[in-house]
């Protein structure tokens, strides 16, 4: 059995074990390849310093290659009896190249090296979502501008209210969308940054170079203070998950509007029939369930932020293990919000579109501000105009034709979609994704 990192003569109680370790082995084979890349920038470093050879770093880095391409393939595993990811890796280079393997350790702590792990694959998971991101947005502008003249009922209250269109409800999604990215982005840039050397908490001994490191793997700069590094962990899930929620809240309320639109009652839209289920017992029913999940689903990523604040809360400076059942509900929020953006942006793709729902004569009365204002850009007082407005509708009176003239910026006539546009491609330039990802090629050499 592969001794841990940590231990020395006195072994654990294997309940205790289970308990202590929990699901790490699991969370840790995401961060698996992340742990090689910041095991080769830290060896890299090392040499530069003289704690390791040329000839040592050369073996490593070949292996370390080797490693990765397993991790890829998906042959890579934690062994049982293996404690996390870490000690996975040390081991394999131990085996294959004997004492040298031992060596990659000096000048770090897990503690630091689960952070540059959590981080490395953090900032690669925020890219992936905010290419999903893009993705629905420009699924949403497309549909606003193609039923841009296609109007519908907006509602307060759940009454009736006001003339909408189709233009402005996909438009509304995608600029909210907008905002969601700006949080993304703030998220990133707090992640991306390099808490490698700090080791436990309180830097080292060796001459440590903490600059080149952080070039080579993409970093934006450092935590610098090495105390704070440490105090990040948890911060940077929470504030990350605070990114994500913001997301989840968008979609999650698009999901409620088209399950909405889509009853028998509204019949505004209809989803397409590969996206709803039948019922057991009742075979008329077209159920939107994958819009009832995604609903659901990104209702519970919203709930994330407070799930790891009650879990950080209260901690001193310092680590604490606390901080390992984290991974536990961060990791996989990544994938689970993926999935939810991939459905949407299917369904939003095949949205039908009732074009022709203000035939009903039963949605006349939202014209009725039309009217007034008719009547006010004519001479009559706003009050009066409101009041007489008001009285035919009473009396059965009211008649309008249903058309609108609504040119001002954003409104039906003037969605200004192109300038939506605009803020979703600057808050897209504002990542630079690829200047990680050109390091971490170098770093691997492609």
């Amino acid at each position: 059995m592969a001794q841990k990192l940590w231990e020395k003569s006195t072994q654990v109680n294997k309940e205790i074990e289970r308990f202590t370790v929990g699901r790490d082995r699991e969370m840790d084979l995401f961060l698996a390849k992340y742990d090689v890349l910041g095991s080769m920038a830290h060896i890299t470093m090392l040499e530069s310093i003289d704690l390791l050879t040329k000839s040592e770093l050369a073996q490593l880095l070949a292996e370390l290659k080797n490693i990765h391409a397993e991790i890829e393939s998906g042959d890579f595993l934690i062994e049982e009896g293996v404690e996390d990811v870490h000690s996975q890796v040390e081991l394999l280079l131990t085996r294959r190249l004997g004492d040298v393997g031992k060596k990659i350790h000096s000048g770090r702590s897990r503690n630091d090296q689960v952070l540059v792990d959590l981080k490395l694959f953090t900032r690669a998971q925020i890219r992936n979502i905010a290419e999903c991101v893009e993705e629905l947005f420009q699924v949403l502008i497309n549909q606003s501008e193609k039923y841009k003249n296609v109007l519908l009922p907006g509602y307060t209250h759940l009454q009736i209210a006001m003339p909408s269109s189709f233009g402005l409800w996909f438009g509304a999604y995608a600029e909210s969308l907008t905002d969601d990215m700006l949080f993304l982005q703030a998220a990133y840039k707090m992640c991306n940054r390099n808490p490698l050397g700090s080791a436990a908490g309180y830097g080292s001994s060796f001459p440590l170079n903490r600059t080149m490191t952080t070039e080579l793997l993409g970093f934006d700069s450092m935590n610098y203070n090495v105390v704070y590094a440490q105090m990040g962990r948890g911060k940077l899930e929470r504030n990350v998950a605070f990114a994500l929620a913001s997301i989840a809240g968008t979609i999650s309320k698009l999901a409620y509007d088209a399950c909405l639109f889509n009853s028998q009652n509204f019949g505004f839209v209809k989803l397409p029939d590969e996206c709803t289920t039948g019922s057991s017992i009742m075979p008329h029913k077209k159920n939107p369930d994958v819009f009832e999940l995604t609903r659901a689903k990104c209702n519970k990523i919203q709930a994330l932020p407070q799930q790891i604040m009650m879990i950080i809360n209260n901690l001193p400076s310092g680590y604490f293990r606390d901080l390992q059942i984290i991974k536990e509900v961060f990791i996989p929020a990544f994938q689970e919000l993926k999935d939810c953006l991939q459905m949407t942006t299917y369904i939003m793709q095949e949205i039908n579109v009732n074009e022709h729902i203000l035939d009903d004569d039963k949605y006349l009365s939202i014209f009725s501000v039309e009217e007034v204002n008719r009547l006010a850009r004519e001479g009559m007082p706003f009050r009066d105009a409101y009041k007489k407005v008001g009285m035919d509708i009473e009396a059965g009176n009211f008649a309008h034709d249903k058309t609108v003239d609504h040119m001002h910026e954003g409104s039906i006539g003037n969605l200004c979609n192109e300038h939506v546009q605009l803020l979703m491609q600057n808050v897209m330039d504002g990542f630079d994704f690829e200047r990680a990802q050109a390091a971490e090629k170098r770093l691997l050499g492609e």
